[in-house]
């Protein structure tokens, strides 16, 4: 097998993909998953980075597509099981004050995807790993709501191996222009931002209608 710094013509030198190349050229499909444990329990490392990115070492021989799916989504659950875990044991009030701490990360995200769990339960933690911030986010609430780790692990292996997959094969589908990937994902995870918080804002609008009707009723 080629060392991924010597097949990678345009390996990237710094910053977090240079750090996902050196992870994967040390490691192989453990440092993959490792990568993406890792940017499961701390949200500002992006998976449109580090998944491309394997993607391309799968395409070079540095490992196998096989492997790289394997171990990234290996490693998604491994990370939101810890975020589960943490959620369960610090409970709401003290999760929000750890998160408050954490650099890099906004109270607002977390709280979003509360309220996102609230309304969907299960459904939030499939579709939520395919989600920009909630991905890792999901996890928290469904801890602090104690939902069966049994079910919870099944939903986030799937959502987890599904957003892997496209990622890592678009990555390994586009070669040398696997960066492309990052950009792409990037526009269309702020349009699927917006329309969550839409979402999120015409259900409150029309939960708070309802009650004031209600209330109206009950006046009259």
């Amino acid at each position: 097998m080629t060392p991924f710094s010597t097949t990678l013509a345009q390996e990237p030198a710094g910053g977090i993909a240079g750090w996902a190349a050196g992870l994967v050229d040390t490691f192989g499909g453990p440092g993959a998953g490792l990568a993406i444990a890792l940017e499961n329990l701390f949200p500002p490392l992006p998976s449109e980075v580090i998944l491309p990115l394997t993607g391309f070492a799968a395409g070079q021989g540095v490992l196998s597509l096989a492997s790289a799916l394997f171990w990234t989504t290996l490693g998604s659950v491994v990370g939101a099981l810890a975020l589960y875990g943490i959620g369960a044991l610090f409970g709401r009030e003290r999760m929000h004050a750890l998160w408050a701490r954490l650099p890099l990360v906004k109270v607002s995200d977390l709280e979003r995807t509360e309220a996102w769990f609230r309304r969907h339960g299960a459904k939030a933690v499939l579709l939520g790993r395919m989600v920009p911030i909630f991905r890792s986010l999901i996890s928290v609430p469904a801890g602090v709501e104690r939902m069966p780790v049994p079910l919870f692990l099944v939903l986030t292996t799937v959502g987890s191996l599904a957003w892997n997959s496209v990622l890592v094969l678009a990555g390994y589908a586009l070669g040398d222009r696997w960066e492309l990937v990052e950009s792409y994902v990037g526009v269309a995870s702020k349009a699927v931002v917006v329309l969550v918080l839409a979402a999120g804002a015409t259900w409150l609008t029309v939960r708070l209608r309802a009650r004031g009707a209600a209330a109206r009723h009950r006046r009259a």
